[in-house]
């Protein structure tokens, strides 16, 4: 059996997943966003890539609007870090997964050998090219269609995901400002060895910010970055 007969049964069965949440209808090119490069460099048949790059642009428009829609307190912080959080490659790759879309994928014969069906970057570039399939064959409330469906699992869930920890969130802060990444050292610890509490500061260019305490470095590491995002949004100066 040659490769494009192996492909014939998950692939109808993708395509029937597909048409059950866009409507039935032709999609020309759904075949070649599950064509691996490797197996286009070997047969000159188009491979996914250049649909990959389309439905990444899809994909994001789709999700925001989602995100929109159902996150109107939201400022643009949090929607960006949401968005993210479902259309980050592990994200896709689960929904590919889910589906079964790494056995409908055509490999060059080297490639196919080994472990990249299951690739998190294979599985989500193909459910990219997909969602560009699928725009181009239904226009965009079908590419709506399914990427509410790719993101279903998370989207219940994007407060937690879109949620960053404050340390996280404090270098993106500073480093957006063009300064390095905040630094953290303990400079105390009190109380009785099962029931110690650390003393945290937050350092930029060397220059202690903030501190914080807690039960664990970790939670003093928080809290101290937690205060020095307080101060940022009062306003006071960086060292």
């Amino acid at each position: 059996m040659n490769e494009r007969d192996r492909l014939t049964g998950p692939r109808d069965k993708l395509r029937a997943h597909v048409e059950a949440i866009t409507g039935p209808g032709p999609i020309p090119r759904f075949e070649e966003a599950l064509t691996h490069s490797s197996y286009g460099n070997e047969t000159g048949i188009p491979d996914n890539q250049r649909l990959e790059f389309l439905g990444d642009a899809v994909l994001g428009l789709c999700v925001s609007e989602l995100l929109g829609a159902a996150r109107a307190d939201a400022d643009e912080g949090l929607l960006t870090r949401m968005r993210s959080a479902l259309v980050n490659a592990e994200a896709l790759a689960s929904w590919a997964r889910r589906v079964e879309v790494g056995a409908t994928l055509a490999f060059g014969r080297g490639a196919a050998l080994g472990s990249e069906r299951d690739q998190t970057n294979v599985l989500a570039d193909a459910a990219e090219a997909l969602v560009a399939a699928v725009y181009e064959a239904r226009g965009l409330d079908a590419a709506r269609a399914l990427v509410r469906d790719i993101v279903s699992d998370r989207l219940d869930k994007v407060d937690v995901l879109g949620v960053r920890d404050p340390k996280s969130e404090l270098q993106e802060r500073v480093q957006a400002r063009g300064m390095p990444a905040p630094t953290y050292r303990v400079v105390g610890i009190r109380g009785a060895p099962h029931d110690q509490v650390f003393l945290v500061e937050v350092l930029l260019n060397e220059d202690a910010l903030a501190q914080g305490e807690g039960r664990s470095k970790r939670q003093a590491e928080h809290a101290a970055a937690r205060s020095a995002l307080d101060l940022l949004e009062r306003g006071e100066a960086l060292p």
